[in-house]
Order: structure tokens, then sequence, then C-alpha cells
């Protein structure tokens, strides 16, 4: 696939829209400086080149039921790629692990995990352990509080300067 080349209003889209996937095609139109029909189009091109994957409501997790966040780093005991592959097939088909990454470092993986509690955290841990998917070691890191949780991309400082809208 051939990366999109994107000009400043494009990343006046992509910014608008991150921030509010709400916001109606006249708006964004009107935010970005351009009339309706153009935009529309753009903004179709983004999501045909798959830089848009989707939109989603972002919701409070706290205000829906006690939960805790824990992050979890873990190394597996082999590293064949069909070690990796099982890991990864098992994290994804766990619906408690909302995020994981595959690490350079000391360890390979990195998960962001929410359960009811820390009890529940421990269950499941143990179902990964049970189910033998590679797991050598791990360490969990209970979150205690959320500082900061900013889904949106800094659009202005990932792109070399002179290219930001």
């Amino acid at each position: 696939m051939t990366a999109l080349k994107l000009d400043p209003i494009d990343l006046r889209i992509l910014d608008a829209i991150q921030r509010d996937g709400r916001i109606t095609k006249l708006a964004l139109a009107e935010r970005v400086g351009l009339s309706p029909t153009p935009c529309w189009m753009r903004l179709r091109r983004l999501e045909k080149a798959g830089i848009i994957s989707g939109y989603h409501a972002r919701v409070e997790p706290r205000l829906v039921a006690p939960i805790a966040t824990v992050l979890m780093e873990v190394t597996l005991a082999s590293h064949r790629q069909a070690d990796f592959d099982r890991f990864e097939r098992a994290v994804r088909a766990s619906p408690e692990v909302v995020a994981c990454w595959s690490v350079g470092g000391g360890i390979d993986y990195m998960l962001k995990v929410v359960a009811r509690d820390i009890d529940a955290y421990q269950r499941f841990v143990d179902a990964l352990l049970e189910r033998e998917i590679g797991i050598d070691r791990y360490f969990t890191y209970i979150v205690t509080r959320t500082v900061k949780d900013e889904p949106a991309l800094p659009m202005d400082a990932l792109l070399p300067t002179g290219n930001a809208a």
C-alpha cells in the first residue's frame, strides 16, 4: 500500500475529526477552510486509504462500573515466530486486554488490561497461564490514577516543521 501524501488541509481534517468524531460535514468544511463537497471528498479519500480507521465514542470507564486498570509486562519462554503468533492470538481473543504492544528491550509485550477488580485480573492471568501460551514471566503494575490519556494524535508534533496545519 502506497502512503498517501498529506497536505495541511488533510492534517486539519484529521485533527478536527479525531477531536470530534460527530462533527457535521458542513462544520468540518468550515473548520478546515473548504467548501463541503471537496472536504467530503478528502474525508472519503482518507477513509479509503485506511488513515481514518473508524469513529468511536469515548466512554468514561469509571462512570460505567468500578474497574481496575493494570499494565502487564510479559516475557515469553521461547522466541520463535510460532510462539509470538500463539501468544498474540490468545491476547486478541481476550476482551480484558484493551491494548497490547510488542516491544523491544528486556520484555516482549506490554498489555493494558481492564478488569472488575484485582481479584478478577488475577483470575484472568491464572487462566492465561493455564492455557500454556508461552508466558515465561509477567509483571503487574496497577494504575492508581490516570494523569493523561489522550486519544488524539499530536499532528503538529508528529510531522516535520513546515508541514503542520
